[in-house]
C-alpha cells in the first residue's frame, strides 16, 4: 500500500504525527511533500527506527519530498 503526505506549512510535531498514523495503517511506500529542515530531520527519524529506507528529493523552492519504504 502506498500513501501521499502533504506537511507543508505545518510544525513540528504534527508532521511526525500524521506520518506515524500512515504507518500505522501499513504503508508500505509513503511520499511525503514538506518544507522545514526540521520536520525532514524528525520524519527521517522516525522512518529509520521503523525500518523504513529514506530517498530524499529537493525542489528548488526549498520544498522537500522524502519516499519512505518498508524494508522487508
Amino acid at each position: 500500500m502506498s500513501e501521499s503526505l502533504d506537511v507543508r506549512g505545518l510544525s513540528c510535531p504534527l508532521p511526525v504525527m500524521k506520518t506515524k498514523a500512515v504507518m500505522d495503517r501499513g504503508a508500505a511506500v509513503i511520499e511525503i511533500l514538506g518544507d522545514t529542515p526540521a520536520a525532514r530531520e524528525n520524519i527521517a527519524r522516525l522512518a529509520a527506527s521503523r525500518n523504513y529506507s529514506v530517498t530524499e528529493e529537493e525542489a528548488p523552492t526549498g520544498e522537500w519530498k522524502l519516499i519512505l519504504t518498508l524494508r522487508r
